[in-house]
């Protein structure tokens, strides 16, 4: 069985962060481990208060990972902190980590930062150059390649000066766009590559970002290629979406077993 590793905070309400993660690492077949930076009290409409964990704690779930089950595939989400940004590089870099997808989580879906935008520069220096796919959506996107994004030309700018910053290969999401139909492009240095879709009318997106980006890093450990692994993820999410749970009383989850339960 292939093992996947998130590095993200915790979400009580289950929708989002490393209970999202390890659901779609579940629903691949894929065998799931987290390390916990931060533990986030928030539901579908708010959150409520944030708790970083301490740097030393996060380095030893990381070790306590990699001297044991060493994973196949690694996804990084919410990284609050710098020190906690610099602690994550250093290990995985040391460690010679793969598969690495990082969706750089900036906002929760109400509108919350979850990471000081002042952190940025720590996350293009130390975190991103990790990076085989990072996955920003379009106010992600537009923070770290610090541009104005109206349309899918500004996104493939923003992808091209993303990747300059050491990636390998970048997706800009298109969810957060004005179209009718929502175009991820890829950007693997030399090439463009959509992937589109159309939007579905739900509120309940909690979560989709994380569970988008966890769905890719299963797909990479299972093997598939980047483009093949971006397909799947797409159609995934796409159905996770389409298959949404309405519950709660702001941004319901989307179903990450849909698959398995009518």
């Amino acid at each position: 069985m292939k093992k996947v590793l998130t590095i993200a905070g915790s979400d009580c309400s289950g929708g989002a962060g490393i209970q999202a993660d390890l659901k779609t690492f579940s629903a691949f077949g894929t065998f799931g481990m987290s390390v916990i930076t931060s533990i986030v009290a928030e539901n579908t409409f708010r959150v409520i208060e944030i708790q970083d964990a301490r740097v030393d704690m996060v380095e030893k779930q990381l070790i306590a990972i990699f001297e044991d089950i060493v994973p196949d595939a690694v996804k990084i989400g919410m990284l609050p902190s710098k020190e906690i940004m610099k602690c994550v590089a250093d290990f995985l870099r040391k460690n010679d980590a793969k598969n690495i997808v990082i969706d750089p989580v900036m906002y929760a879906k109400n509108g919350c930062a979850l990471m000081d935008v002042e952190n940025i520069d720590t996350l293009i220096k130390e975190v991103i150059p990790l990076a085989y796919v990072l996955t920003p959506n379009i106010p992600e996107a537009e923070e770290i390649a610090k541009m104005k994004i109206n349309n899918q030309e500004d996104m493939k700018k923003a992808a091209i000066k993303i990747h300059e910053m050491g990636c390998k290969n970048v997706l800009v999401k298109g969810g957060h766009s004005n179209e009718d139909v929502a175009c991820d492009i890829l950007y693997d240095g030399k090439e463009f590559y959509k992937f589109c879709v159309e939007k579905i009318d739900t509120k309940n997106t909690h979560g989709t970002g994380c569970t988008y980006s966890s769905a890719i890093a299963s797909n990479l450990a299972l093997g598939e290629k980047i483009e093949d692994a971006l397909k799947i993820s797409k159609d995934y999410i796409t159905n996770a979406i389409k298959h949404s749970l309405d519950i709660g009383k702001g941004h319901g989850p989307t179903n990450h077993f849909y698959k398995f339960f009518k």
